[in-house]
């Protein structure tokens, strides 16, 4: 039974399964806040790997300045990457899954 106020794909939902992702790749726990790399854990490699789970989990792309590893330091880093890669580009009416493509 799960009663999360988050909405599914929320930003603790984000936290929660890059907190799996992040255990079942490297056999350990961590904290939302750890430095994952500053730990000297994961490689630059793995960073990678972060990026293309990112991507087809939540269907973004991360691109240009995104790729910075200052995103990918910490799961709360990640999931605000997320988060903010999943707003709609430009303020109209965005629901979920919008395209907003140009139609001609």
């Amino acid at each position: 039974m799960t009663t999360s106020s988050d909405p599914i794909g929320g930003p603790g939902t984000v936290q929660t399964d890059l907190l799996g992702f992040l255990a079942k790749r490297t056999g350990k726990t961590w904290a939302t806040d750890s430095d994952v790399f500053g730990s000297g854990g994961l490689s630059s490699l793995f960073a990678m790997e972060l990026v293309v789970h990112l991507e087809r989990t939540y269907g973004i792309a991360i691109r240009g300045a995104d790729l910075r590893m200052e995103n990918f330091r910490t799961v709360l880093g990640m999931a605000a990457l997320v988060e903010r890669l999943r707003e709609p580009a430009h303020g109209g009416s965005g629901g979920p899954g919008g395209s907003g493509g140009s139609g001609a």
